[in-house]
């Protein structure tokens, strides 16, 4: 009982982004590398956290092209081996729509209460320092996946990212881990799109 009181006591995982959200936006200070260095900068969970859910805003068809980048850079990050995140300026400088996130971060609401009910500090050693670059190069393939403009493809990646990046601010080795097992499911998905597109191309050519 008490363990049950404990997981229903634990704070939303949306609450710090929608506190932070708010309160920079109503000081004029809403920007990306605002947000993260409020919610802790060098951590590159929050970060990925922040930028999934960047492409899963109400966007016009192909604006992962723009919104992935972010994950390309941060992910890329880690798989080199950067302590922290360093975000370029002018990527630092973009300024979010408050609202938008707002309603992301509401629309994901379902995921993140399951996550939040199950969500325990577990599996440390999946953390490693050893860890971190082939985590990083894998959460690479997966952010890639999410940049190709490819229909039906781009809310698998996002949500996998989303799951490894909550995982990865709570120190949930099993949540990472089934975050990363559900991006390989969309990098062959994606996969599978782009080849079918690729075959259908060669076939009204020839």
């Amino acid at each position: 009982m008490q363990r049950g009181d404990e997981r229903k006591r634990r704070p939303s995982l949306s609450l710090p982004i929608l506190r932070t959200s708010r309160s920079q936006h109503l000081a004029g200070t809403l920007t990306l590398g605002n947000l993260l260095s409020e919610l802790g900068e060098a951590s590159f969970g929050w970060a990925i956290v922040v930028f999934s859910l960047l492409t899963l805003l109400p966007l016009p068809p192909g604006a992962t092209l723009i919104t992935a980048l972010p994950l390309l850079v941060t992910t890329g990050q880690m798989m080199l081996g950067y302590p922290h995140v360093k975000l370029p300026g002018r990527l630092a400088r973009l300024s979010i729509e408050q609202e938008k996130l707002r309603r992301t971060v509401l629309r994901l609401r379902p995921v993140t209460r399951r996550l939040e009910r199950v969500l325990t500090p577990r599996y440390s050693a999946f953390f490693a320092r050893r860890n971190e670059r082939p985590m990083g190069l894998l959460l690479f393939v997966i952010a890639f996946a999410l940049f190709l403009p490819l229909p039906l493809s781009g809310w698998f990646p996002a949500i996998s990212l989303f799951v490894v990046g909550v995982g990865l601010v709570e120190r949930d080795g099993l949540v990472s881990l089934l975050g990363l097992g559900f991006g390989v499911a969309s990098v062959m998905l994606t996969a599978v799109i782009l080849i079918s597109i690729v075959i259908e191309a060669d076939a009204m050519l020839h």
